[in-house]
């Protein structure tokens, strides 16, 4: 057993002292700042000391950004990293070196008795919670309010009830990432009520899940309002929702409205219901590219009346599939109105529609194009009305003000709106290279990497994972050249090896005019104001801080005094960058929507955001 400890102890001081070494073939030079010379901090200064060769002021702000881990913690995690259990100390690890992990799941809740009120309540897992309650209230309120990340779970709730009532008000609004999963949610309840309001509300990456939801239940209502609104970038399913219910009216109201490329699955809705009565009002609304796909909708089930008002409406693209919906119903009312009237057309396909129904009403009111109807009942009971080929006239598609601007903007005494430009990210830091270069990073090492950040399947972990890696593998457009940084050294590196090593990094002081008009007070053009290189690295979402830094040409670069419009007062130091040659952008591309014009026919400016930044050489 002795041998065994001094063995454990052995490993981790050699790595130290490699790691010290290592350091030793530079100069002290953070001994006066008081900083250890051998934290990743420490090590970032020396290495912007090497590679940039100027004498500008180090960047505060990137080097805030270096790992926050002692010299011990980085030569044990290292170690962990190379043998690949990193998973072993997760929490200590994300906790030590600031990154983002979702945290263990808390204590399990059982059989709770009589009416609960929780408030400020967050990242539980409740198990078997209000099972065969009869009556009452539970209310969830400002649940998860705040928490970067939430993980919570509700297994087996409100199963068998009888007239019970729960209540989610404000549940996990304003978070970074969510991931909250119903099991067996009202399974075989009888009547009572189920209402989730301002569920989920301006999220960044939502990832809910309801399984079994009120499944063989009884004249049990349900209602969503305002789920989901303003999120950005999740997915949401619904897995046998009210299959083989009977007499249950549920309802989507202000689903999704304003949210930014939301995914919903519905599987197994309504299914063999009887009697069932669904609503999806002002369901996706305002989106942006939405994905909804709903499979054996409705499927077997017996004088149902299911209704798509407003369904999509002003959406930009967007793409929906129905398959085998109102399939060998009897009796089914189904009714589109004004369904996907969209800013820029997406596309429709039914398939299995009304196959092997009976006495079946379905009507489509103003419905979309690019819609593809196969296998579906053709018979006098279908009608389409107004279905029309709509043009992108019809809807005006709104941009944030001030997050695109024209050159000509940027003049001393002009007043503009400054668009939000707050760092709506969970804060992390970026790990030293000698752990970063430990992990995998590709999509093809996913299955490496959900172990090492325990991310279940389909969690929303995995799909934070896989979107930045994505990203980061996809190929680089006409006359870009990129790479995905996990590092701060990497970063210099990249930035280095495009511009040379005379080179300054910019990014805007602070978040001062957000949201308000701003006065343009002195204006300075970087390298005199010409066309320059520079290098431009925007915040990926992964659990440590990793940048996606490009290069495009034909760009300038300015800075520029930002005064309050009425003291005068300096407010902040904006950094801007215009692009010069657009012709390779999307005609859709958010600046034309909110300039005018088209590819190739204007520059495009835009304000570097918190956390983000540009590099350019020095002048």
């Amino acid at each position: 057993m002795e041998q065994h400890k001094q063995q454990t102890l052995v490993i981790p001081l050699v790595s130290l002292l490699f790691i010290l070494l290592s350091s030793l073939n530079v100069t002290f030079a953070t001994a006066s700042s008081g900083e250890s010379p051998f934290t990743p901090k420490a090590h970032l200064i020396r290495y912007w000391n090497k590679a940039v060769q100027n004498d500008a002021e180090k960047p505060s702000f990137l080097l805030s950004k270096a790992s926050p881990l002692s010299a011990v913690d980085s030569a044990a995690f290292a170690q962990l990293a190379a043998q690949n259990a990193l998973s072993t100390r997760l929490q200590e690890f994300c906790s030590s070196a600031n990154l983002l992990c979702f945290p263990d799941v808390g204590q399990s809740l059982e059989n709770h008795d009589g009416d609960t009120n929780f408030t400020a309540y967050s990242t539980k897992n409740f198990t078997n919670y209000g099972t065969a309650r009869w009556a009452g209230v539970d209310s969830f309120k400002n649940y998860s309010v705040g928490d970067t990340s939430q993980v919570d779970s509700f297994r087996r709730y409100s199963r068998d009830s009888v007239n019970h009532t729960d209540d989610f008000n404000s549940y996990g609004p304003e978070a970074n990432l969510v991931d909250q999963s119903f099991n067996n949610y009202a399974t075989g309840a009888i009547a009572g009520t189920g209402e989730f309001k301002n569920y989920a509300d301006s999220v960044n990456v939502p990832n809910l899940r309801f399984n079994s939801y009120s499944d063989d239940s009884t004249g049990r209502a349900h209602a969503f309002t305002a789920y989901s609104e303003n999120a950005n970038a999740g997915d949401q399913s619904f897995t046998s929702y009210s299959k083989h219910g009977n007499g249950a009216p549920n309802e989507f109201t202000g689903y999704g409205t304003e949210a930014n490329s939301v995914g919903s699955g519905f599987t197994g809705y309504s299914e063999a219901v009887n009697g069932a009565d669904d609503k999806f009002n002002n369901y996706g609304n305002h989106q942006n590219n939405p994905q909804n796909k709903f499979k054996s909708y409705g499927d077997s089930g017996n004088a149902a009346v299911e209704t798509f008002t407003s369904y999509r409406d002003s959406a930009n693209v967007g793409d929906d599939s129905f398959q085998s919906y109102a399939k060998n119903s009897e009796g089914e009312k189904v009714n589109f109105i004004n369904y996907g009237k969209s800013f820029e057309v997406g596309s429709d396909k039914f398939t299995g529609y009304g196959k092997g129904a009976h006495g079946e009403s379905v009507g489509f009111k103003i419905y979309g194009v690019n819609n593809s109807f196969s296998d579906y009942s053709k018979n006098e009971s279908i009608t389409f009305k107004g279905y029309t080929k709509l043009s992108g006239s019809l809807v005006k598609r709104t941009v944030e003000p001030g997050k695109f601007f024209r050159e000509s903007m940027l003049k001393k005494g002009i007043v503009m709106p400054m668009p939000n430009i707050q760092d709506k990210m969970p804060k992390r830091s970026f790990l030293p290279r000698f752990i970063s270069s430990k992990l995998p990073f590709a999509t093809s090492k996913i299955y490496e990497l959900k172990r090492i950040f325990q991310a279940p399947d389909n969690s929303t972990m995995e799909k934070i994972m896989l979107d930045a890696l994505e990203e980061c593998e996809r190929a680089p457009s006409a006359g870009e050249t990129k790479r995905c940084v996990a590092s701060a050294e990497d970063m210099i590196d990249f930035a280095t090896s495009v511009l040379g090593t005379n080179v300054v990094v910019r990014t805007t002081d602070n978040v001062n005019g957000s949201s308000e008009d701003v006065l343009i007070g002195s204006v300075k053009g970087i390298n005199g104001g010409n066309v320059t290189k520079s290098v431009s690295c925007h915040q990926s979402l992964f659990p440590y801080l990793v940048y996606y830094c490009h290069s495009v040409p034909k760009v300038r670069v300015y800075e520029a005094d930002l005064l309050d419009p009425i003291s005068k007062a300096k407010i902040n130091h904006g950094v801007a960058i215009c692009h010069l040659d657009t012709s390779a952008w999307s005609p859709t591309h958010g600046a034309f929507v909110a300039l005018g014009s088209g590819p190739g026919r204007i520059e495009v400016c835009h304000w570097i955001f918190q956390n983000d930044m540009t590099w350019a050489v020095a002048d």
